[in-house]
C-alpha cells in the first residue's frame, strides 16, 4: 500500500499542475480577447469628407471672376462612410448617390464668399470657402442700341432693263454689293436683316417695303440704298426710280418718289437713311441745300427720330461710273470711329466728290415723314 500511495502523490500533483496551467492559459486568452475588444472600440472614423469643385474652375487662394450675376456651382463630396448632407451658404442641397450636388448662386457686385460644408455619416465635416468677384459689364452706347434695336437694310441695284429703249448700266449692282459687304462686315447689320435685290422689278420693291413696314419697330433702324436709272418729271414735280421692268414711254412700272415717301411714313423705324445713286435723286429733300457741321452728341442724336437722305446729285444726271459711290464706300471702309452719324459720313466725302466729278451730292431731311432732328448712327462691330 505504501508504495501505491507514494506513486499516487506525484500523479495527483501533476494533475493539479496541468489544471493550473489550463486556468492560467484561459485567463490569458480572456485578457487578450478583452484587450482586443477594447482596441476595436477605440478605433473610430475621424477623417472628414473631401469636397471637389467641378465647376466653376476655382483655384485655391485665387479669386474666381465673373461678369454674369449668377454662377452654376457643381461639386462632389466624397467619404468612405457616405455623405450625410451638403450645405452651401447655409442652404442644404440634394446630393446624389455619387456625392454630386448642384446649385445656382446669385451674385452681388464685388466679392462674394461661397461656403460649402459637407458632413459624412460619422458626423465628420469639411468646409471649403472661395471668393467670386462679380464685375457687371460696363454697358456702352453700342450695347444699349444693339440690345434694344436692330439694323435693317434694303439694297437695290439695277443694271439691266427689259426695254431696249432704256440703256443698260454696268455698275449699280457692283456698287450695291460693295454697300452690302461693308455694312455686314464692318457695321452692326446682320445678313438676315438685309434685303438685297438685283435688277429689281417694281413689284419687288413694293413687296420689300411691305415686309419692312410690318417688321420694323420704333426701336429699329433702316437703311435704303438704290443705284440705277432715275428720272425727274418737271411738270409733275416728282422724281422716279426706274426698276428693271420700266418702259420708257409708260410710267406704270416706274417707282415714284411720292410712293417711297408714303412708305417712309408707314415704316415706323427710329431712324431711316436713304442713299441714292441715281439721276434726279435730290428731288426728295425738304431743302436741297441742307447741310450743317457734323454733330458731336451721338447719343442725343440717336434719341430723336430721323428721316435723312443723301444722293449723288440734284436735278442733273449722274454718270454710270459713280465718284459718289467710290468715296462713300471708301469712307465707310476706312472709318476708325466706333460711332459715325450719317451727316459726319457725308461731310467726310462731299468736297472730294465735288472736286473729282461734275455733280454736287446732297444731304438733308426727307420732307413730311417725321424727322425730329435726330440722325442715323453707323456703329462699328
Amino acid at each position: 500500500m505504501k508504495n501505491k500511495k507514494q506513486l499516487l502523490i506525484p500523479v495527483f500533483l501533476f494533475s493539479c499542475y496541468l489544471l493550473q496551467a489550463q486556468v492560467i492559459t484561459s485567463e490569458k486568452s480572456f485578457l487578450r480577447l478583452n484587450n482586443a475588444k477594447e482596441e476595436t472600440v477605440e478605433i473610430t472614423d475621424k477623417t472628414p469628407p473631401e469636397i471637389k469643385i467641378i465647376s466653376p474652375a476655382v483655384r485655391e487662394g485665387v479669386k474666381y471672376k465673373s461678369d454674369v450675376p449668377e454662377i452654376n456651382l457643381i461639386g462632389k463630396a466624397i467619404d468612405e462612410s457616405g455623405i450625410n448632407s451638403v450645405i452651401v451658404n447655409s442652404d442644404e442641397k440634394i446630393v446624389s448617390k455619387e456625392g454630386v450636388f448642384t446649385t445656382k448662386i446669385s451674385l452681388v457686385p464685388g466679392d462674394n464668399e461661397i461656403s460649402i460644408i459637407s458632413i459624412d455619416n460619422k458626423d465628420n465635416y469639411q468646409e471649403n470657402k472661395f471668393i467670386v468677384e462679380y464685375s457687371p459689364p460696363v454697358l456702352t452706347f453700342a450695347d444699349k442700341v444693339t440690345k434694344d434695336s436692330k439694323y435693317y437694310g434694303l439694297i437695290i441695284g439695277v443694271n439691266n432693263y427689259d426695254d431696249p429703249a432704256i440703256t443698260n448700266l454696268d455698275n449699280p449692282i457692283r456698287d450695291a454689293q460693295k454697300i452690302y459687304d461693308v455694312l455686314t462686315l464692318s457695321y452692326t447689320f446682320e445678313k438676315e436683316n438685309i434685303l438685297f435685290i438685283k435688277d429689281a422689278k417694281r413689284k419687288d420693291i413694293i413687296e420689300s417695303l411691305d415686309v419692312l413696314a410690318k417688321k420694323l419697330t420704333t426701336d429699329d433702324n433702316l437703311l435704303i440704298f438704290y443705284a440705277g436709272h432715275g428720272w425727274w418729271d418737271q411738270e409733275a414735280n416728282n422724281g422716279y426710280w426706274l426698276p428693271s421692268d420700266a418702259r420708257r414711254d409708260n410710267k406704270t412700272e416706274w417707282f415714284r418718289n411720292s410712293t417711297l415717301v408714303d412708305y417712309l411714313k408707314e415704316i415706323k423705324s427710329k431712324h431711316t437713311l436713304l442713299i441714292t445713286d441715281a439721276c434726279f435723286g435730290g428731288a426728295i429733300f425738304k431743302t436741297r441745300t441742307a447741310f450743317a457741321d457734323a454733330p458731336k452728341a451721338i447719343e442725343k442724336l440717336y434719341e430723336m427720330p430721323s428721316r435723312k437722305a443723301m444722293t449723288s446729285g440734284t436735278l442733273t444726271e449722274v454718270p454710270d461710273r459713280s465718284t459718289f459711290m467710290n468715296f462713300l464706300v471708301e469712307r465707310l471702309e476706312n472709318n476708325k470711329e466706333k460711332y459715325l452719324s450719317s451727316e459726319q459720313l457725308f461731310s467726310s466725302f462731299r468736297i472730294a466728290v465735288i472736286n473729282n466729278s461734275d455733280v454736287v451730292p446732297q444731304y438733308g431731311e426727307i420732307r413730311n415723314v417725321g424727322d425730329q432732328g435726330g440722325d442715323f448712327i453707323f456703329i462699328k462691330k
